[in-house]
């Protein structure tokens, strides 16, 4: 089964529950394994090593990265630009409200602009659906 690396904004996880909730819900009937970095591992302020290098790790084993860049996150960009440098697959998604980046838009695969939960496991779906791997 195919492995997807969930990065959003450690800061705002608990905001995003409803959206994670939902794409590991596209994920699973797309036959892949949703995996979200920030809940997987919890590391102290002063572990920031072991946390990049758990980080690269998990990214590595993946084939695909979704980015949830609604709220813009240093740590979301550097999982993103890492997952570029592998060549892996990478979809942007942003609720429809929120900030372009032309830095993730740039280098994505795929771009998810959303309204709601039920909006955005219907692009999801379609754009999941379109990558080749």
């Amino acid at each position: 089964m195919k492995k997807a690396f969930i990065s959003i904004s450690f800061n705002k996880k608990n905001e995003l529950e409803d959206e994670i909730t939902a794409i590991a819900e596209v994920l699973k009937k797309h036959d892949m394994n949703p995996f979200v970095f920030v809940n997987a591992y919890n590391f102290s302020s002063d572990k920031e090593r072991e946390m990049m290098h758990k980080a690269t790790k998990e990214i590595a084993t993946s084939d695909l990265l979704i980015a949830e860049v609604t709220d813009k996150a240093i740590g979301v960009g550097i999982e993103i630009g890492y997952a570029y440098a592998l060549g892996k697959k990478i979809i942007y998604l942003r609720k429809k409200q929120a900030e372009y980046s032309t830095t993730v838009g740039g280098i994505a695969n795929k771009h998810v602009i959303y309204s709601n939960n039920e909006d955005l496991k219907t692009k999801l779906g379609k754009a999941l659906s379109k990558l080749r791997f």
